[in-house]
């Protein structure tokens, strides 16, 4: 494969991301401009870039990399995220973009709660934005550190270099756009990542020469223990429990996604909504099954025989995470190779300036404004950007170590933001008497559960995300039955919120 031809397709598509940036830098006059769209996004539009913003590099990397090591049982995580992707968008979507406009035309969710609970108390959009930071600077560290990985493999740049390339191109768009710019290049990343995902499963089908590694051998004995098709069994022969209910456990985490439950309060419509729903589950079902199929035939692929130098070659870079890339540069030709390529960084950056976005958003709408209640729009704008940078370069510095797992950094972060809001975002969409302490409560207990987890029980096999959750959900019940509710203003607003659509409030 040419280099020639990957780097033309990346300068194609960097510059046309680039290009939107610009032009979207002049639309995004207000910060609802900047934030949510001014809430006129279409159902293309919401479907597909909630969908790529979700599904970072760990979809092309991450995901095809863990069931190429470990088999179909690592398939429970896109089933567990297939199911949360549905019930996300049949039961929180239409109902948070009524929640938030009648609650005061919210444009951030720490907004959206403190509007919720009719309080001027700033500690609900302390902890909210707190979690954020805290959260989205991993989850921000592994689209870079994806990044990172995918110019090294295909230029043999330094790790550094690539990272500092990689972070410079997110960083451009999203400081210049906002909302509009990310958006728009989520709809065409998403795009091109279906494309891709489609494409590399197919061809990696059809050329290979035998279907019958399909099964596990023992490393010490080469005596064959499991076969790697199974979902429901380990590699030692065993039922799978508990990768089957961590896996599973993945879905609850839409609930809690700040960069996925922005774009339902930015369509345009509540009308829109189930058309939406069933582009985005259409996508999601496919490209999930695709980076599956990815990890599974490249497995068969490298182990068939006749492919033993493949295999070893393979075997030397060390990275089960690079599977995506490899299968693309030797069975796909020069030109296409590169577009297909080009949707890892695609991937990469779908999520990344989300996540940067819904960050600075959180610093300058529920963090500085606070402090500076009469600071003008502009302003507030050029802290948002500048938050930008800054989240960007502490991202980096997370990303510097070489031997990062971009499905590990990501695991972590969706858990603690799954954890953190999904709990307190459900109950408030449907609970009257669900009280601010209790939001709060939940928030905190949420996201201090995964970090305990994860430092403490992380060798129990049980996905922090899922003991988490429940240690959440608890905290805000118990708290909110023990908390008055101003039952009088919650009637008024879930009344408000029953309006067909925006409009219909506004009139």
């Amino acid at each position: 494969m040419e280099n020639i031809y990957i780097i033309i397709a990346f300068a194609v598509y960097a510059l046309l991301i680039l290009a939107i940036g610009i032009i979207s830098y002049k639309k995004s006059k207000s910060m609802s401009d900047y934030f949510i769209g001014g809430r006129q996004l279409g159902s293309w539009t919401t479907a597909i870039s909630a969908q790529a913003s979700d599904m970072s590099g760990w979809l092309l990397m991450g995901l095809p990399g863990a069931v190429l090591v470990s088999g179909l049982t690592e398939s429970w995580i896109a089933i567990g995220l297939f199911i949360g992707t549905y019930l996300n968008w049949r039961i929180i979507a239409s109902r948070l973009r009524k929640m938030s406009y009648a609650a005061g035309d919210a444009i951030t969710i720490p907004e959206y709660f403190q509007k919720r609970f009719f309080t001027t108390n700033p500690v609900i959009r302390f902890a909210c934005a707190a979690i954020i930071f805290i959260f989205f600077l991993v989850y921000t560290a592994s689209a870079f550190s994806g990044g990172a990985k995918l110019f090294n493999y295909l230029f043999g740049t330094d790790y550094t270099l690539s990272l500092t390339i990689g972070a410079l191109i997110i960083i451009s768009y999203t400081f210049l756009g906002g909302f509009f710019a990310v958006c728009w290049t989520d709809l065409i990343q998403g795009l091109l990542m279906f494309a891709a995902l489609v494409i590399v499963p197919l061809v990696c089908i059809f050329q290979t020469p035998d279907f019958s590694a399909v099964q596990f051998v023992s490393d010490s004995t080469g005596e064959v223990i499991g076969n790697y098709l199974n979902m429901f069994q380990t590699a030692d022969g065993g039922i799978a429990w508990t990768t089957i209910l961590s896996g599973l456990a993945w879905g609850l985490g839409y609930f809690g996604m700040p960069h996925i439950l922005v774009r339902f309060m930015a369509i345009k419509s509540s009308d829109l909504i189930k058309k939406s729903r069933i582009i985005a589950t259409i996508w999601v079902f496919i490209t999930l099954g695709a980076a599956v199929l990815v990890g599974v035939f490249g497995y068969i692929f490298l182990h068939s025989e006749g492919n033993e130098a493949l295999l070893a070659e393979f075997t030397a870079l060390g990275d089960a995470e690079k599977i995506f890339m490899f299968l693309s540069g030797k069975l796909l030709p020069g030109l296409i190779a590169g577009i297909v390529l080009a949707a890892i960084l695609a991937a990469i950056m779908s999520t990344a300036d989300s996540q940067l976005l819904v960050t600075a958003s959180s610093v300058s709408n529920d963090m500085f404004k606070l402090f500076k209640k009469d600071a003008k729009e502009k302003t507030l704008m050029w802290i948002s950007r500048g938050t930008v940078i800054v989240i960007a370069i502490i991202a980096y510095f997370i990303a510097l170590d070489p031997n990062s797992s971009v499905m590990g950094l990501v695991s972590y972060a969706w858990a603690g933001l799954g954890a953190a809001f999904g709990p307190a975002m459900m109950l408030s969409l449907f609970w009257k008497r669900m009280t601010m302490s209790g939001a709060v409560a939940g928030i905190i207990s949420g996201g201090a559960s995964v970090v305990l987890w994860e430092t403490f029980l992380n060798g129990t096999g049980i996905y922090s995300l899922l003991p988490a959750f429940f240690v959440a959900l608890a905290a805000v019940v118990i708290v909110s039955l023990c908390t008055k509710v101003d039952k009088e203003k919650v009637d008024e607003l879930f009344t408000r919120a029953k309006a067909k659509d925006s409009k219909a409030i506004e009139d």
